[in-house]
């Protein structure tokens, strides 16, 4: 099961990686790639492009060095709500081809968050 979680996370993370890197560090591509950037505050996804980022440092460190893993299903427990209200605001603009991208990281952070609590 353990090892399962470490690639479970591994995959998650570099989800949010990728996806909080564009939010934070190249608002411009992110714009260009996904039309709800638009309608948002600059400030607002560059702000939840760095939460990702954190989370997904939060999904590795502390439970790879041992120190606070607690963190761990913390992290990954933030990164649902994030990616929850993302898919809601996807809905409220009738944007459900964009859900299941949602739907995934969402199954994905809540495993690890049970199965590190």
């Amino acid at each position: 099961m353990n090892i399962a979680l470490w690639v479970i996370q591994g995959l998650a993370a570099a989800g949010f990686i990728y996806s909080g890197w564009l939010k934070a560090v190249q608002y411009d591509k992110a714009k260009a790639s996904w039309g709800w950037v638009s309608d948002v505050p600059q400030a607002f996804v560059v702000w939840i492009g760095i939460a990702e980022l954190l989370g997904a440092i939060g999904l590795i460190l502390p439970q790879a060095t041992h120190i606070a893993p607690v963190w761990t299903p913390i992290a990954a427990t933030g990164l649902a709500a994030i990616v929850l209200l993302g898919a809601l605001y996807h809905v409220r603009r009738k944007e459900y081809r964009e859900i299941g991208v949602n739907v995934v990281f969402l199954v994905l952070a809540a495993v690890v968050a049970v199965g590190r609590f």
